[in-house]
C-alpha cells in the first residue's frame, strides 16, 4: 500500500510542479521550508513528550486555536508542536502559536520521509484537524502505536462520493484513526460509512464557534479607520473573496451608488488569495472607482492619508477580523461563485449584519443554524444582493436584528473544545 501511495503522491507532484515553479517564481511561495517538509524538523526540547497537531491552511490554524489554549492548561507536561501545509497557514500559526509553541512545515506524506518526521517529533499523540486523512502518516503513527485523532472533524457533500469511490482503498486508513471527534452527526455517520469504528466515534461540535469571539471591538481596527480616514459613512465589508466574485460585488456596488441616499456607501474587498491583489486592483479601477490600497495607505503617515476613496483594497494577511468589525453590513466571500464559502462565524460573532450567496458547502451545519434561527441572510444570486443591500441599509433596525440573532447563534453552539479536550485527555490516560 505504502509503494502505492508513495507512486501517487510522486505523479501528482510532477503534475503540479509547474504550478509551484510559477508561484515561486512570480509570488515568492513555496520557498521556505523545504527542510522541514522533508522531515528535517528540529524540536528545542526533543526528549519531552509531544503533542503533534496538523493543520492544512489558515482556517484549520485558527480553528485549533481554543484547542491549543485548552492544552496549554490541561496537558502542560506536553509540548505542542503545530505544523501547516500551506505558506499562509504557516505564518498565520507562527503569529499565533509561536511564542508558547513551535510550528513547523508539515512534512511530505512519502512514507521515508514521515518516518524522519516521527523520529524527529517523537509525538505521544497526532491530531489531524477536520480532516488530513494523510496514509502515510497514519500508517506510521501505527507502527509505533502513537494514537492518530480528528479534531473538529468533517467530510463536504463534494467529497464523500470521491470518498466512497476510493473506499477499499482508505478503509484501512480510517479503521487506524484512534478517535474521530466529528462536528455533526451526519459527519459522524460519514466517517462511519467510510470504515471508521462507531465506537471511536463522538460528536463533539464545531471548533469554529469557539474560536469566533463575540465581542464588539477588535484590537488593531482603530488604526485601520485612521489610516483609510474613514468617517460616519457606511461600509460594505466583502471578506475572502474568490475569482469572480469582484465583478458581481462591484456591479453591485455601483448599482447602490447610483442612488442618491447610498452616494456614500464605502466598500473594501479583501481576497483570500495575496497572489490576486493586483488582480483585483486592476478590475476596481476598470469600474472606475476611487480606490485605496490598504498595504499602500498604511506605509505612509496617517496625517498623509487624506484620500476619501469609494473602493478599499484590503491587500494585507491577517486584517480581515479587524475589517470585518469596522462593517455596517458584511458579504462573506467565495459564496457568490461555487467555490464553497469563506467563516462565515467570524462576522456575525461580531455582531455584523452578515449575507453570504448560495454557494457554502464547506460550512453546511453553520449555515443551517445561521439560517434557521434568521441570524444571517443568504442571497441567490446578484439580483438579491442587491435587494437585501437595499433593504438592510435603509431598514436599520431589520439589520441590526439579524446581527443580534447571529451572535445568539454563535454563544448557543459553543462548547467543542471543552468536549473535545475531554475526549482527547480520556485517550491519553488510556494509553
Amino acid at each position: 500500500m505504502k509503494y502505492l501511495v508513495n507512486f501517487a503522491y510522486l505523479m501528482a507532484l510532477i503534475l503540479i510542479s509547474p504550478k509551484i515553479i510559477y508561484r515561486a517564481v512570480k509570488y515568492g511561495r513555496y520557498r521556505a521550508g523545504w527542510g522541514q517538509r522533508l522531515g528535517r524538523i528540529s524540536r528545542k526540547n526533543p526528549n519531552r513528550k509531544s503533542i503533534w497537531i496538523h493543520a492544512v491552511s489558515v482556517g484549520e490554524v485558527n480553528a485549533a486555536k481554543t484547542l491549543v489554549e485548552k492544552f496549554k492548561n490541561s496537558l502542560d507536561d506536553y509540548d505542542i508542536v503545530i505544523t501547516a501545509t500551506t505558506d499562509t497557514g504557516r505564518d498565520r500559526a507562527e503569529k499565533l502559536y509561536a511564542k508558547d509553541h513551535e510550528v513547523f512545515y508539515f512534512p511530505f506524506d512519502i512514507s521515508f520521509v514521515m518516518q524522519r518526521a516521527f523520529q524527529n517529533i517523537s509525538p505521544a499523540l497526532c491530531i489531524l484537524m477536520e480532516l488530513e486523512l494523510w496514509p502515510n502518516l497514519i500508517a506510521a503513527a501505527r507502527k509505533k502505536e502513537i494514537p492518530v485523532v480528528v479534531v473538529n472533524g468533517r467530510i463536504s457533500d463534494s467529497s464523500f462520493p470521491r470518498y466512497k469511490m476510493i473506499k477499499p482503498l482508505l478503509k484501512k486508513t480510517f479503521q487506524n484513526v484512534r478517535l474521530f471527534l466529528a462536528q455533526t452527526d451526519e459527519y459522524a455517520q460519514r466517517f462511519i460509512a467510510l470504515g471508521g469504528r462507531r465506537d471511536r466515534t463522538v460528536i463533539s461540535g464545531n471548533l469554529k464557534y469557539d474560536t469566533a469571539e463575540i465581542t464588539d471591538t477588535v484590537a488593531g481596527s482603530e488604526e485601520i479607520a485612521k489610516t483609510l480616514n474613514l468617517g460616519p459613512e457606511r461600509l460594505w465589508v466583502a471578506g475572502g473573496t474568490g475569482v469572480g466574485e469582484e465583478k458581481i460585488i462591484l456591479d453591485v456596488f455601483k448599482k447602490l451608488r447610483d442612488e442618491k441616499k447610498l452616494a456614500k456607501l464605502k466598500l473594501a474587498i479583501v481576497p483570500r488569495k495575496p497572489e490576486r491583489f493586483d488582480e483585483v486592483a486592476d478590475l476596481i479601477e476598470k469600474y472606475g472607482f476611487e480606490m485605496v490600497r490598504y498595504s499602500q495607505a498604511k506605509a505612509r503617515p496617517i496625517e498623509k492619508n487624506t484620500n476619501k476613496a469609494d473602493v478599499i483594497l484590503g491587500d494585507t494577511m491577517g486584517d480581515l477580523r479587524k475589517f470585518y468589525s469596522l462593517a455596517n453590513i458584511v458579504l462573506v466571500g467565495r459564496s457568490m461563485v461555487p467555490m464553497g464559502g469563506s467563516d462565515m462565524m467570524e462576522s456575525t460573532a461580531l455582531g455584523k449584519c452578515t449575507m453570504f450567496g448560495p454557494h457554502t458547502f464547506n460550512f453546511k451545519q453553520t449555515v443551517s443554524a445561521l439560517l434557521a434561527d434568521k441570524g444571517a441572510i443568504e442571497v441567490k444570486d446578484a439580483d438579491e444582493l442587491f435587494q437585501m443591500m437595499q433593504k438592510c441599509l435603509s431598514d436599520k433596525k431589520y439589520a441590526d436584528n439579524i446581527a443580534k440573532k447571529g451572535q445568539d447563534v454563535i454563544r448557543k453552539n459553543q462548547g467543542a473544545t471543552k468536549k473535545s479536550c475531554q475526549e482527547i485527555v480520556k485517550l491519553l490516560q488510556r494509553d
